[in-house]
């Protein structure tokens, strides 16, 4: 980065680890060989392995920003609709484990089980549903959980955040209302809620039992006895009962209470929005939004080799990690959410992000013409292409897409 390079330049390097990164974990001698045939200059496998330092770990995580500020033409991506005629932002925040080598469990940890300790990592990802960009990404240990992290998220006035239980805490819900932001969470089970008439606590299982269902004004069990609404609805009986056997295989060594495996009857949500913006009906569609940041990574996973981690160094993992999240950024930014605008607008027709990430995997020799450009030369076979092969199959059931737009401008 400092001085003229003898063999490697610094752009190519980037380049050749990257693309190779989705398609599986390239070993040294491999980034060499792709290197030496694209850009005709011989690089041994000693060279590459002197380049896999922390201070490449450093230049990649200036690359990845870099990537996520950039935006296109504001006209090209920017939407001039509020959602939901209220909010600036609607973020999604939610984490995906990452199976490591078991050299790395000293630097990661994992669990043990009965047989044998695992190695994870857990990348956190920040999404923006309203301009369709990743806002920030953390590789983290194992044991830094959802809660840890939740006090990373930076939340400005006018935003809307959805989160799962995971991520609930009283400072939370408090930090949201302070900037003057909304939030919405799945009731965490055993949170402590105070009936603002009485002061006391509320016992959510017996409510429900008498009555149902709930929608109501509670306070929050801290120092400022911060107003939320809570809402309570029942489920169907299939539902309930997936919930449950859900519970339990996942929670091994003992068995759930009773009261909690009965509150599984219900949906339950604590939020900051009133009930004179939106009833319980209005904020399970929005909340439903949040299953975007499954999909993001289900394709990270399917087609960007987030599920293929080889014997390799702490170092290496990281920035083999970060090139992988510089191709998510590529392609959610550059190619999906600007194509997908024009072809909506053009075709009356969505694109799959899975079928997109599919898509481009496989012709990665060519994913340069894909990106979104008014300029391209072969901006209308990119345009065909997509439209071709990325495109939801016309269905009775709403896509994603249709779906979003049904709430944002309702």
């Amino acid at each position: 980065m400092k001085r003229k390079p003898r063999k490697i330049n610094p752009c190519d390097f980037l380049n050749m680890v990257c693309a190779l990164s989705v398609l599986d974990t390239p070993s040294f001698n491999s980034i060499a060989a792709g290197y030496s045939v694209n850009y005709s200059v011989l690089a041994s496998k000693q060279a590459i392995s002197k380049k896999m330092k922390d201070e490449c770990i450093a230049f990649f995580k200036s690359i990845l920003a870099l990537i996520i500020k950039t935006k296109l033409k504001e006209n090209e991506t920017d939407s001039t609709v509020l959602f939901y005629k209220k909010y600036k932002r609607v973020i999604v925040q939610d984490s995906t484990i990452i199976k490591l080598p078991q050299r790395l469990f000293a630097s990661f940890s994992g669990v043990k089980n009965a047989y044998k300790p695992v190695c994870n990592a857990r990348i956190q990802g920040v999404y923006d549903l309203l301009s369709g960009r990743f806002l920030s990404f953390s590789i983290d240990p194992y044991y830094k959980n959802d809660v840890l992290a939740a006090p990373q998220l930076e939340i400005c006035k006018d935003d809307l955040t959805l989160r799962d239980r995971g991520y609930f805490s009283l400072d939370e819900v408090q930090r949201h209302s302070d900037a003057g932001a909304d939030c919405i969470y799945r009731y965490k089970t055993r949170t402590t809620l105070i009936d603002p008439k009485t002061g006391r606590a509320i016992n959510i299982y017996k409510m429900l039992k008498k009555k149902g269902c709930i929608d109501m004004i509670v306070c929050l069990n801290n120092d400022k006895h911060t107003k939320v609404r809570l809402i309570a609805i029942p489920v169907d009986k299939d539902v309930a009962n997936r919930r449950k056997a859900k519970a339990k295989k996942e929670i091994k060594g003992h068995n759930p209470s009773k009261e909690v495996l009965e509150l599984m009857s219900w949906t339950i949500f604590i939020t900051t929005i009133p009930k004179e913006e939106a009833d319980f009906n209005k904020i399970l569609e929005i909340y439903s939004l949040r299953w975007r940041i499954e999909i993001l990574f289900k394709a990270w996973k399917s087609h960007a080799a987030f599920g293929k981690i080889h014997n390799v160094s702490e170092t290496y993992l990281r920035i083999l990690l970060i090139a992988r999240l510089i191709m998510v950024v590529l392609f959610t930014h550059y190619v999906y959410y600007p194509w997908e605008i024009l072809i909506k607008a053009k075709y009356k027709r969505e694109i799959s992000l899975l079928k997109l990430f599919c898509f481009i995997t496989n012709n990665l020799e060519h994913a340069e013409l894909f990106a979104y450009s008014d300029c391209s030369k072969n901006r209308y076979i990119a345009e065909m292409n997509l439209l071709k092969y990325c495109t939801y199959d016309k269905r009775a059931r709403l896509n994603f897409n249709q779906l979003y737009f049904d709430i944002a401008l309702s």
